[in-house]
This record gives C-alpha cells, structure tokens and sequence, in this order.
C-alpha cells in the first residue's frame, strides 16, 4: 500500500478503516466469522477500528500472542449535529474540537469534509444504512486580518474554539426562510445519498485538503496532514501484509479508533474489542498474555530547532535517526525495565537505530493506547514511535528513513 496514496485517501477514520480493510482484503485476509483454521489471516471490524491478525501453523502451550498497536484518529474539527448559521452574507457550520488539535494551524487552509452518513431508504424506513463519503468542495476558516487585530504579530494569536471555528462553506442565499437556512448543510449531505434516501444522522469532520509531499532539499521529509498516527497504521498494515503465519505464535494488528479523547468508546482501546478477539482465537487467552509482547506505536516528539530549550537534553529524538522509545515514571506510557529491553533486542538483532525520548520534568507528557492495553490485558507492552515535528498540527512532517526503520521493526516483531 502506497503510503502517500494512504495518507491522501484516510482523511477520517472511517477512511482509515476503509483503506486498511480493503487491503487486508486485496492481501487474502478474510472477514472474521468465528471459525478459525490455522495458518490463515483475518480481520474484523468495529466501527472505525479494525483488527487483523494470523494465526500460527500450529497451537501449542508455548503459542503467545505478537501485539502491534496503533489509532485511526486524529486531532480534528467535528461538525455538530446542528451546525447552520448565516453571518454577514456567508453560510457558516459550526465546529466542535475533536482531541487536542493545534488551533492556528486550522487557519486559512483549505478544508475538505468527509465522514459517515446514516440514512434508511425510501422502500424500508427501519432499516439504518451507512454510506462513506468525502465532499468534493473545499471549505475556510479564515483569520481576522492584521489590520482588524493590530497586536496580534507581537501578542501572538488567540483563538477561540467556540468563535473563531465556524467554517465558511458557502455564500447564503438570498431568499428562504431561516428555519430553512438551518437546514442547508444537511440537504447538501443528503444529495451524496442514493435518490429517495433520508438522512438520518452523520458523523463528519473537516481534514486539511492539501495532498502529502516530499520536502527538504533532499527530500528527506514528509509533510503531510494526519501522520500522526496513520505512519503507525501504514507500518503495521505493511508488516502484517508481507508476514508469514508463525510457526506457534499469533500475530495481531491492533488499529483502534479515539485515543485522542481517552480510548474510553466501544472502538477505543479501553473497550472490550481486543480482548473478545483473542478469547475468540485461543480458549483462556489471559494465560497466554504474560508471554507476549506489544509494540504501542504511536508519533514521538523530535527535537525541535528553535526551540531546543523544550527538550530533555540526554533525551531529545532527531529527526531520521531512528525509532524512538517513549518511557515516563509516571507511567504514561507502557514501557517498563523488560518491555523495554526486550525492545533493545530487537533493535539490535534488526540493526535498527534506536532513540529514547522522556519528557522535561517541569513538563507534562502525553500518553498512548500502551499503558491501557497492557493494564486490561496483561500483556508486556512498550510505547514507541517515529520521531515528528508539528505534532497535532493540521499539516505535520517526518523523516522518511524513520517510517522505513519502522516497517522493518515491526517485521521483526512478526517474523
């Protein structure tokens, strides 16, 4: 799977899903069932969550489970169940912050729509369908100019979410009445929906529209919106595809949908789902878990170049110089004294370059689906990630050599 086509193309995490599911699919991985024979590959979804997984050639008592995990989230702007408004001639749609995203970058971009559409059918008005889509237009968020906020390039600037995030999506017509004005982006949704068709509800965010590149003189980066976790999920994707069954261990792929609110949903990592797909697999899976291993692999910060005064200076990540390993005494993220050595194995058996990231001590640090799954699960888990700048940006940028160390990783953990 081409990572750019996958970048472009996973603007949602329903298009996430979508994308990995289809090459699963092209892959020979099959629609989970319940039955399983030995030596296949399979996958099942749950929403915007998909786990695909092989299982070995033979069981035995020393069969365990090989764990990748990753999220099909990211930081972004929602837009709410009753988002019409029209000001100053303009149709606007109010927006709900979905994660932690970074406000001014959502400024004066161009913003494609996409997402899930509920709706039932002229002929059977009981029966909920579903519909992916992506909008074709392109929508705005603009900035007050400088001239109307004189301070703003000493000041810096200030954005409020509930204010300063309705998106302008088209000019407001002349005539209608306004409860029909309330209804315009609803009536524009429908019209992707099959002729006779009424929507329902819908589950739709903005994304930035702007495709993926290369960049550095070089090269060397990625910019892309979105990297932030789709690199994690393109690298597990990637292995699990070109692996082959184990002989008595089970190789799972893990992409679970919010983390960037909690995990804490039926799709997040929280949820029962991984741990209603090894009990499937194995009877008494727990008894398998204190024997395996989990890579949690999620975006890790690189030192930044102007601001290198916010890093720990023994453990700041630079960019293209390898994996990072993510440990915190807190324990915000999973890794602990074995989990982690056992890392360092196989960085060294891979020759893969290795960094370790923790943060400041007068700062406070992020954490990962890690620490949850290996709570609930029992399973020896370490948090790692690809080195990034812009983190939560709404255009991010990565080394492209870290993303090849990744994949590589993440095949030795299956091999």
């Amino acid at each position: 799977m081409d990572f750019f086509d996958f970048l472009n193309t996973a603007v949602t995490p329903y298009h996430t899903v979508s994308c990995l599911k289809s090459h699963f699919e092209a892959n020979s991985f099959t629609n989970f069932s319940g039955k399983i024979e030995t030596g296949t590959a399979y996958f099942v979804c749950r929403g915007a969550s998909i786990i695909a997984f092989r299982t070995p050639k033979m069981w035995d008592d020393t069969s365990k489970f090989k764990i990748a995990l990753a999220h099909t989230d990211f930081p972004t702007l929602k837009i709410s169940p009753n988002p019409d408004s029209v000001s100053a001639g303009v149709c606007t749609l109010h927006t709900e912050v979905y994660g932690s995203p970074l406000y001014t970058s959502w400024l004066d971009r161009d913003l494609g729509y996409a997402g899930m559409l509920a709706y039932v059918d002229a002929a059977d008005s009981r029966t909920l369908k579903t519909k992916l889509f992506r909008g074709e237009k392109l929508f705005r968020i603009p900035q007050l100019a400088v001239h109307l906020n004189r301070n703003v390039n000493q000041d810096g600037l200030k954005v409020n979410p509930q204010v300063d995030f309705n998106a302008l999506w088209s000019g407001a017509p002349e005539s209608g009445t306004s409860e029909n004005r309330k209804n315009l982006f609803v009536k524009a949704l429908e019209r992707e929906l099959p002729a006779g068709a009424r929507l329902v509800d819908f589950d739709v965010q903005l994304f930035d529209a702007q495709s993926a590149n290369r960049g550095g003189f070089n090269d060397e980066w990625i910019y892309s919106g979105r990297l932030d976790n789709l690199s994690s999920c393109h690298a597990i994707a990637e292995a699990i595809v070109t692996a082959e069954s184990n002989e008595h261990d089970c190789l799972v792929a893990c992409f679970f949908n919010n983390e960037e609110v909690g995990s804490t949903t039926r799709e997040g990592a929280a949820g029962n789902f991984l741990q209603n797909v090894l009990d499937s697999l194995i009877p008494n899976s727990e008894l398998r878990t204190p024997n395996s291993f989990a890579l949690s692999i999620d975006m890790a910060h690189a030192e930044h170049p102007n601001h290198t005064e916010k890093h720990e200076p023994n453990h700041a990540p630079l960019l293209g110089k390898g994996i990072v390993l993510k440990t915190n005494a807190q324990k915000r993220y999973a890794s602990d004294l074995m989990s982690s050595a056992q890392l360092r194995l196989l960085c060294e058996q891979a020759g893969i370059p290795l960094q370790v990231f923790i943060t400041r001590n007068d700062m406070p640090c992020g954490s990962t689906v890690g620490p949850t799954i290996s709570a609930n699960l029992g399973i020896p888990t370490v948090d790692i990630g690809e080195p990034m700048l812009s983190m939560h940006s709404i255009r991010e940028m990565m080394a492209a050599s870290d993303h090849a160390d990744m994949i590589k990783l993440v095949e030795a953990l299956f091999c």
